[in-house]
């Protein structure tokens, strides 16, 4: 028994087709984003990178206060002696990190946001 397909067949089969190829280019695609992790002593926090915050986060020695704005986090002021952290300034790109580590405080830009270059060497 043959099988004839009628143009109205070949219409039908070409839309689905490129329905199918449309919505997994669409909705296949990465989203990209970017966010900060913020780990206590005891807790988590997670924020968009571009959200306006600022956190108090427990610690062994006291409260470490991290701030995020203007897509950039740091930590503003942390209980400890050397002041490290502070002084680390402004974290903003993806796998950048600050610590304070006498008060297990740990903050890094976490996603998968392209930031274009990083270093050029010749």
């Amino acid at each position: 028994m043959k099988l004839r397909l009628k143009v109205s067949d070949i219409i039908i089969i070409l839309a689905a087709a490129g329905l199918t190829f449309l919505s997994a280019t669409v909705y296949m695609k990465p989203q990209r984003y970017s966010y900060v992790l913020i780990r206590g002593q005891d807790m988590e926090w997670t924020y968009p990178v571009n959200a306006d915050e600022t956190v108090n986060v427990p610690g062994r020695l006291g409260d470490t206060v991290v701030r995020i704005s203007d897509s950039r986090a740091w930590v503003e002021s942390s209980p400890c002696e050397n002041q490290t952290c502070v002084a680390a300034g402004l974290i903003a790109r993806q796998g950048q990190w600050a610590a304070c580590l006498p008060n297990s405080v740990l903050l890094m830009i976490y996603g998968t946001e392209d930031e274009g270059v990083d270093v050029i060497v010749w």
